[in-house]
C-alpha cells in the first residue's frame, strides 16, 4: 500500500510539472493553462525569554491568502482568484501556469500555534522554478521568499540560491525549501533560526511597501538626506540643494531594502574586538604595531572615529546602548544606584553569597558624583538582538573560573605564567615574543573588568535570562595554561578556558559578539609583580606603566602585546568553517574604546561640545512621534563629550567585497550602535523612537528637535554634530573641511573622499 501510495504522488507530481513545463512553452495557451497547486505557508513560533539559545517552534499561517501575483505588486487582489490557507496552513490553488505565487498574511491570519493575531501585514514568495520543483507541495516560507530575493538582487538562477542558502545556515539542498515540521534535529533548529530573522525582514519589507516609503531610505541616498534641503536649523554648508528625487518604494525594492536599511547590508555574524585607551595617532604607522596596520590595509577603514568619552566605563556603556547617561568614571555598576534606578539582581554578586567568597564586589556604593550607573528600562542591543530571536555574546579573556560575570578578576597565586620578552630591533620585522626573564607572574587581580563589558551597566541585561548563557570565555591569554590550578573561586568541572574556540568549531557563536581580550592584552595595562628564582621581585615587562630593563618602552610593549594578539585572535576567527563559509556575511570590526586626546576640539556625532548644557536626554513616543525630556536620568550635564579619533578597521570574509576603503566622515560610538541597528534590522529608519537612546539623533532630528535639544543651540555644523549610520553614502562638499580632534596630526581632509564604497559593501 506504501509503494502504491507513493506512486500516485509521484505520477501527480509529474502531471503538475508536466502542465506547468507545457504552458511555460506555449506561447498561444500561456494564459488559458491553469494548474491546481497545494501546498503550505510555514511560519515560526517565537517564544521569549529563553536562558540559552532562542526557543523557535514551526508553525503555520491560518487565514493567509495565497494567489498568483500577477502584476507583481505583493498583493493578493480582488481580481486575482486566492486560496486561503487553513489551521494546518495548507491551501490548494488553481492558478494560471506561469504566474508568480504568493502568501499574502494580512492581520486578520493567525499563528497555528498560538491562535494569535499577526501584528503587521507580511508578504512570502515561491519562484515558478519552486512551484515546478515541488509541485505537489509547495512550502512558501521565509526562506522560499530569501531564495527569490537574492536571484533578483543578483541576478541569478533559483538552483544557485536555493545552494547559497543552504550552505549559508548549513543545512542539505533536500531540507533548505522544506517545511520544518518534517526535518529535525540541527538542520531544523537551523531552518528555524534563519526563518525568524528573515520573516523579520519580509514583514519589514511590506511596512515599507504599505506605507509608502520613498526608495532608498534617507541615509542612504548618494550625497547626504535628501529631506535637509531647504530645511530650517541645518547648517548651510553640509545642506544638499535640490529636491528629492527618490520615488515611491516597489515591492521588489522594499524586499531588497528591507535587507540594508540606510545601505547597511545583513551581516549574519559580527565580531568586535575591543582594545584600550590608544588615539589612531598611536596606532597607525607605529613600528610597534605592524600586525594591526597590515589588517587595516587588508579591510577597510574609519578614519575619523570619536570616542564617547574618558575613562573606560561611558564608551563601553555608550556601545551597548548609545548613550552614556552622565557616568564619567570606571565605578561599579551598583553605585548611586537609588529610586527607580535601584538595583533589581539581588543579592548582589559580593563575598557573602555561596561560592563567591573572593567577589571584590562592594554591596553599596554613593559618590560625590551622584550619578546613577544602573540604567534601568532603557533600550540596548543585548535586549534588542534578544528580543527579534537572534543571539548576543560577550567573550572576556582570563575570567577566574567560577566567578560571577558581574565581578572583576581577583588575584590568584595558585595561576602563573612566564613574562613575556621582546627583542629589541626586532619588532619591525613582525616577530612575536621571543624567550622569557625567567619572572614567574602571578595571575593579577583586575584582568578581566566590568567597566569593559558593553552590557553591564544595563540592569535589564543583566536580568535577562540569557545573561549567563550568553557571557563567555575568550582564550589566547598569558596564564590560560594554568587556569584550572587557580584557588581563589572553586573550578568548575570540565572549565572551558576558550569558549570562543570551542564556539568557532561548532558554529554556535552569537550574531552579535564582543570579543574583550584583558587588561594586558587590550593595551590598557595594569602592573603585574612577579619573581625571579632568587626570590627577587620585579615588573612586568609588557603590561604595566614600567619598563623592566627591556630596550623598548613600556608603551612599545604593551601596543607590541596586544598588536601580537588581535593578530592571533583575528587569525583564529579567519581559521574558522563559520569564516570560510562564502555564503555566511562575517566581519571583524578593530575598535578602541576611547582615544587619547586631553585638549581641544574632541568630540562629534552626538554631542555638541561646544555647547553642551543640554539637561535631560529625551525621549519620542513610537506612536505620535512626540518628543519630551526623559527626567529619570540624574545627572545628565556631567556626561562625557567626547574624546577623539582612533582606530576602527573592518574586515569580510566576502571574497568580492571591496578592500583598501577610507571613509573619511566623522562617525563615533552612537553611529556604530546606529548602524548595528540596521544591519541586524533592529530599528526602522522612519520611525525616530526605533533608534535607541542618542543614536535616534540624526541631522533632520537635530533640525526639528532643536528646542528640545539645547546642546545643539550653538551648532555651527549640524552634519558633524549628528550620527549617521556608517555607510559612506555622505559627500562632503569640495570646500568642506573636515573637523578632527587634537590627537591626529595629518592635515584635516578638505572634500569628498576619493572613492564612496561603503565599508560593509559585500561585493565590488
Amino acid at each position: 500500500m506504501r509503494h502504491s501510495k507513493s506512486t500516485a504522488l509521484n505520477a501527480s507530481l509529474t502531471l503538475v510539472a508536466a502542465a506547468i513545463l507545457a504552458a511555460c512553452g506555449s506561447d498561444s495557451d500561456t494564459q488559458s493553462t491553469s494548474v491546481t497547486i497545494n501546498g503550505v505557508v510555514t511560519a515560526t513560533s517565537f517564544t521569549a525569554g529563553s536562558a540559552t539559545d532562542p526557543t523557535i517552534a514551526p508553525a503555520y499561517y491560518v487565514g493567509a491568502k495565497v494567489c498568483a501575483d500577477a502584476n507583481g505588486n505583493g498583493v493578493c487582489d480582488t481580481t486575482e482568484t486566492s486560496a486561503v490557507t487553513d489551521a494546518k496552513g495548507h491551501f490548494s490553488l488553481t492558478m494560471p501556469a506561469n504566474a508568480a505565487l504568493i502568501a499574502d498574511i494580512g492581520t486578520d491570519a493567525t499563528l497555528s500555534t498560538t491562535g494569535a493575531k499577526i501584528a503587521s501585514r507580511d508578504v512570502l514568495r515561491a519562484s515558478l522554478d519552486q512551484v515546478m520543483e515541488q509541485a505537489g507541495n509547495v512550502v512558501i516560507s521565509p526562506l522560499s521568499s530569501e531564495v527569490q530575493r537574492l536571484v533578483e538582487a543578483n541576478g541569478t538562477s533559483y538552483a544557485v540560491e536555493k545552494q547559497t542558502v543552504a550552505t549559508r545556515i548549513g543545512v542539505s539542498l533536500a531540507n533548505v525549501l522544506a517545511d520544518a515540521s518534517t526535518v529535525t534535529g540541527a538542520e531544523q533548529a537551523a531552518l528555524l533560526a534563519e526563518a525568524k530573522a528573515l520573516d523579520n525582514r519580509f514583514t519589514y519589507a511590506i511596512t515599507k511597501l504599505d506605507r509608502g516609503d520613498l526608495y532608498p531610505d534617507a541615509l542612504a541616498t548618494p550625497g547626504g538626506d535628501p529631506r535637509l534641503a531647504g530645511a530650517a536649523n541645518v547648517s548651510t554648508a553640509t545642506a544638499p540643494t535640490g529636491t528629492d528625487a527618490r520615488t515611491k518604494i516597489t515591492f521588489a525594492q522594499s524586499q531588497q531594502a528591507a535587507f540594508a536599511l540606510e545601505g547597511v547590508p545583513r551581516y549574519d555574524h559580527i565580531f568586535i574586538v575591543m582594545l584600550e585607551n590608544k588615539a589612531t595617532l598611536s596606532i597607525k604607522g607605529s613600528p610597534w604595531a605592524p600586525k594591526i596596520n597590515a589588517l587595516l590595509a587588508a579591510g577597510n577603514q574609519l578614519t575619523s572615529y570619536y570616542a564617547t568619552g574618558n575613562p573606560s566605563e561611558p564608551n563601553y556603556t555608550a556601545l551597548g546602548g548609545a548613550d552614556d547617561f552622565g557616568i564619567t568614571d570606571d565605578s561599579q555598576w551598583n553605585c548611586d544606584a537609588t529610586g527607580a534606578n535601584a538595583v533589581q539582581d539581588l543579592p548582589v554578586p559580593d563575598k557573602t553569597q555561596p561560592g563567591l567568597a573572593s567577589s571584590p564586589f562592594a554591596a553599596s556604593c554613593t559618590q560625590t558624583a551622584a550619578v546613577n550607573h544602573n540604567i534601568v528600562g532603557k533600550p540596548n542591543l543585548f535586549n534588542a538582538i534578544t528580543a527579534a530571536g537572534m543571539t548576543w555574546r560577550t567573550y572576556s579573556e582570563s575570567m577566574n573560573p567560577g566567578q560571577d560575570f558581574r565581578t572583576d578578576s581577583v588575584a590568584d597565586a595558585a595561576v602563573t605564567a612566564a613574562d613575556n620578552v621582546y627583542a629589541p630591533g626586532t619588532i619591525n620585522n613582525n616577530t612575536a615574543a621571543v624567550g622569557t626573564s625567567g619572572l614567574t607572574l602571578p595571575m593579577p587581580a583586575g584582568l578581566y573588568k566590568t567597566k569593559h563589558h558593553p552590557g553591564m551597566a544595563y540592569q535589564n541585561v543583566r536580568s535577562a535570562p540569557e545573561f549567563k548563557y550568553s557571557n563567555r570565555t575568550m582564550g589566547g591569554g598569558q596564564w590560560d595554561a594554568n587556569m584550572k590550578a587557580g584557588t581563589a573561586y572553586a573550578v568548575p568541572a570540565s572549565y572551558d578556558v576558550d569558549q570562543l574556540g570551542t564556539d568557532l568549531a561548532s558554529g554556535k557563536v552569537g550574531t552579535l559578539n564582543f570579543l574583550v581580550p584583558d587588561q594586558c592584552d587590550d593595551m590598557h595595562g595594569i602592573s603585574v609583580i612577579g619573581k625571579l628564582a632568587n626570590g627577587t621581585t620585579a615588573t612586568a615587562s609588557d603590561c604595566g606603566s614600567v619598563a623592566n630593563n627591556v630596550a623598548q618602552s613600556s608603551a612599545a610593549n604593551i601596543i607590541t602585546r596586544g598588536d601580537n594578539y588581535v593578530d592571533a585572535l583575528v587569525k583564529k576567527i579567519q581559521a574558522s568553517a563559520l569564516w570560510k563559509n562564502p555564503a555566511k556575511r562575517v566581519a571583524i570590526v578593530l575598535m578602541f574604546d576611547e582615544g587619547n586626546a586631553t585638549s581641544g576640539f574632541n568630540s562629534c556625532c552626538g554631542w555638541n561640545v561646544s555647547n553642551s548644557a543640554v539637561s535631560k536626554p529625551v525621549v519620542v513616543d513610537a506612536k505620535t512621534g512626540a518628543v519630551t525630556v526623559d527626567a529619570s536620568v540624574n545627572n545628565y550635564t556631567k556626561g562625557n563629550r567626547g574624546h577623539g579619533e582612533s582606530i576602527f578597521g573592518i574586515l569580510t570574509n566576502q571574497a568580492d567585497a571591496p578592500k583598501g576603503v577610507s571613509d573619511g566622515d566623522a562617525y563615533s560610538h552612537f553611529s556604530f550602535v546606529r548602524t548595528l541597528q540596521d544591519m541586524f534590522q533592529l530599528a526602522d529608519p522612519a520611525v525616530d523612537a526605533s533608534y535607541m537612546n542618542r543614536s535616534k539623533y540624526t541631522e533632520k532630528f537635530i533640525a526639528a528637535n532643536i528646542l528640545n535639544l539645547p546642546e545643539y543651540a550653538g551648532s555651527a555644523d549640524t552634519h558633524f554634530d549628528s550620527v549617521r549610520a556608517i555607510n559612506h553614502a555622505w559627500k562632503a562638499p569640495a570646500n568642506y573641511t573636515q573637523k578632527q580632534s587634537a590627537d591626529v596630526n595629518t592635515a584635516a581632509q578638505i572634500g569628498a573622499d576619493t572613492v564612496q564604497t561603503s565599508v560593509w559593501a559585500l561585493k565590488k
